[in-house]
Formats: C-alpha cells, sequence, structure tokens
C-alpha cells in the first residue's frame, strides 16, 4: 500500500467515524452529549492529527477579522428572516433547550462549535488536505458534516435531505473560511454566529 493510499484511507476513517459518531447521540448517557465531553474529543483529535489551529498571531488577527466579517452577515441575515411570517412561526414551534443560558453560554459555544470546529475543520481538514489536497480538504469534511447532521435531523422532524446539503454547505464555507484565513478563529465565528444568533431570535419570538 502506497503512502498516498494510506493517507486517503485515513482521512476517509476518520470521516466515517465522525459520522458514525454522530448517531450515537442518542445513547442513554448523561456523558454522550455533555458539552465539556463533546469539546474535548474535539480537542483531542486536532491534537492527534497535529492540526495547525491559527490560534496565535498573525494568523489568528486574520481569523478574527475574517471571521467578524463573516458572523456580521450571518447575525443581519438571521435578524431580516425572522420579520418573515413563516420563518417566525417556525422558531414558535421549536422545542428549545433549557435552561436557555446554558444552552446559549455553554452548549453551543462549546459543545457545537468549539467540537466541531476542531473535529471537522481542524483534525479532518487536515488529514484530507494531505491526502486529496486542497479542494479534498474542503470537501470530505463538509460531506461528513452535513452527514452527521442526519440524527438531528430526525430528532427534530427536520427533512433530511436538505439538512444535510444545508449543513454541508455550511461546512465547506466554514472550511473556506479556515483556508483563507489560516485561523479557525474564521470558522468559530461564523459558526457561532449561525447557533447563537438563530437561538437567540427563537427565544426571543417565543418570549414575544
Amino acid at each position: 500500500m502506497t503512502p498516498k493510499t494510506t493517507r486517503r484511507l485515513r482521512a476517509l476513517a476518520l470521516a466515517g467515524a465522525l459520522v458514525g459518531y454522530s448517531f450515537t447521540a442518542g445513547l442513554d448517557s448523561p456523558w454522550r452529549r455533555h458539552p465539556l465531553v463533546q469539546a474535548a474529543v474535539g480537542t483531542a483529535l486536532a491534537g492527534a492529527t497535529g492540526a495547525p489551529l491559527g490560534l496565535r498571531p498573525p494568523r489568528l488577527w486574520a481569523g478574527l477579522r475574517l471571521g467578524a466579517l463573516a458572523a456580521g452577515v450571518v447575525t443581519a441575515g438571521v435578524a431580516a428572516s425572522t420579520a418573515l411570517p413563516r420563518v417566525r412561526a417556525a422558531m414558535a414551534e421549536r422545542d428549545l433547550p433549557s435552561p436557555a443560558l446554558r444552552w446559549l453560554a455553554l452548549e453551543i459555544p462549546a459543545g457545537t462549535v468549539w467540537s466541531e470546529e476542531t473535529a471537522f475543520r481542524a483534525a479532518l481538514g487536515t488529514v484530507a488536505a494531505e491526502a486529496f489536497g486542497p479542494a479534498g480538504g474542503r470537501l470530505l469534511p463538509a460531506a461528513a458534516f452535513g452527514l452527521s447532521h442526519i440524527p438531528d435531523a430526525g430528532s427534530t422532524g427536520e427533512p433530511v435531505p436538505g439538512t444535510v446539503l444545508v449543513t454541508g454547505l455550511a461546512g465547506w464555507v466554514f472550511g473556506v473560511l479556515a483556508a483563507r484565513s489560516g485561523s479557525l478563529a474564521a470558522p468559530i465565528l461564523a459558526h457561532l454566529a449561525v447557533n447563537e444568533a438563530g437561538a437567540l431570535a427563537a427565544l426571543l419570538v417565543q418570549r414575544t
């Protein structure tokens, strides 16, 4: 087996493992979805693959600038969408986690954003780029990211194909942000904006 084949199998195996791991979210275990456990898993994967996070200057500054720009666009889009009756109706019907403060301050930043960015963009993105080149380094993590949301779509009643497509596209955009800035800070800020803005909008709609 050639080194190139080995790298490709390693990348595909990690992608399959991440997708498979997402299907264990429904296990009756208080630790499986604990945000700190999720964050630790992503951090460990990034460390094991030697993924460059770019969280030190000067790459950090580039990541923060690009990430802040993307986050602003996302936040504006979410705010504008809440004016649509269909969107507001969907937000009003969402079953939101409780307590809201824990969801916003811990579960989203650590359990979702940090864990997914370190696992998919950092760890998988690194081994995929080594195996398939820059384009494959973004495409494989994006595809795995989309497929990893199948269990979430099933549990919330969302259409599975649409969820996979939308989250896969988001994963590709996050990968582009990471590649262009050289820092994981850029996709982290964009991803955080998507989740936090959506969560805050849903909370405000339900409370008003």
